[in-house]
């Protein structure tokens, strides 16, 4: 399976993150290029670099007004007396339609959903290549390929428009897909990440060029708490068009394969002729935060079902906590998109 990386994803490099009052070590961290390349090579990947396909499919989700906050920020952030080294609001508007501000600490704070999203001295460019490497994959499934795996780093899927959260800054499985469709294809996307990918269901919400479906562990007691309710199903122009299938917490992979295969499908239903795979290792049964059960060989399982439909992927990396099995988790699933 070709696949795509760039070493400047190392560049964001953030230490702390807020999480239940307390600053805490950024479990994001750029070792995990170096857990899931391993993880990807086992499973017979090669890398290969990504284009650079400039701003244009970038800028084609996310507003100027929020790319120049993205590209700008940290140095203005570190002009400020006695500021810390990472970009973190402290405050929120209460409504998107509120008054933008023209300080450094109010735009955090409007461009920032949560405190999981501190912005180094790195990360704008870090999120550039992140996304790059997912349009990269994105050509080679338009140039024929089957599958291609794009190891983005940092994730995407919580990642509005105008707005960060949840250790995301550029919606790259989005972007994969509006790139996409713009050449002709028509996309679904499929987030298996534990966490809602509510970013990406934001930005397509009132479509219906561009089909979202999300299994993820029941939002009403999990981040992001506030989307992925069965009842979203789009606005609009997007009624029917983003499909919520939350889980219990714990849900085992027989379960959770009952769930895929609604969601398979719907996209089938859809008339999707490529998946973009939102695919997040963090459903896994020693996840820190334990939200699903899905054992190293139920990422097979799952990945053999989703290649089952026959349609080109293009595999986009999400979440996955450094743990001693994410490299392994990553092996199972490639492998079970490789034998299908």
């Amino acid at each position: 399976m070709k696949a795509y990386l760039d070493p400047r994803q190392m560049l964001h490099d953030p230490k702390h993150f807020m999480a239940n009052g307390q600053r805490l070590q950024n479990p994001e961290q750029p070792r995990r290029i170096e857990v899931l390349q391993a993880g990807a090579e086992a499973a017979g990947c090669r890398f290969a670099a990504p284009r650079d396909h400039g701003l244009g499919p970038i800028a084609a989700l996310h507003s100027p007004e929020y790319l120049a906050f993205l590209s700008t920020i940290h140095t203005r952030w570190t002009r400020i007396p006695g500021s810390a080294d990472e970009v973190i609001p402290n405050i929120h508007p209460d409504r998107r339609t509120a008054s933008y501000p023209r300080s450094a600490v109010g735009q955090a704070g409007f461009h920032q959903a949560d405190t999981a999203c501190p912005i180094s001295g790195g990360t704008w460019e870090a999120a550039y290549w992140s996304a790059q490497t997912a349009l990269s994959a994105a050509g080679a499934v338009l140039d024929g390929a089957q599958a291609a795996y794009a190891l983005s780093r940092p994730p995407g899927h919580h990642a509005f428009g105008d707005l960060a959260g949840g250790f995301c800054f550029l919606n790259n499985a989005g972007i994969a897909a509006e790139w996409l469709l713009r050449h002709g294809k028509r996309p679904a996307i499929l987030d298996v990440d534990v966490h809602h990918g509510n970013g990406t269901q934001g930005i397509f919400y009132d479509r219906a060029d561009v089909l979202t479906v999300s299994l993820h562990a029941d939002p009403v007691r999990f981040y992001p708490f506030f989307w992925g309710h069965a009842s979203e199903r789009g606005e609009g122009a997007g009624l029917g068009y983003n499909l919520n299938l939350p889980l219990p917490r714990g849900t085992l992979i027989d379960d959770y394969l009952r769930a895929l295969d609604t969601a398979l499908k719907r996209i089938t239903l859809f008339g999707a002729d490529v998946i973009v795979v939102a695919l997040g290792l963090d459903a896994h049964e020693n996840d820190p935060l334990k939200g699903l059960a899905i054992t190293t060989p139920g990422f097979t399982r799952i990945a053999r079902a989703i290649a089952a439909t026959g349609l080109p992927l293009v595999l986009v990396q999400e979440g996955g906590y450094l743990s001693d099995d994410l490299g392994h988790n990553l092996t199972a699933a490639l492998t079970g998109f490789q034998e299908s």
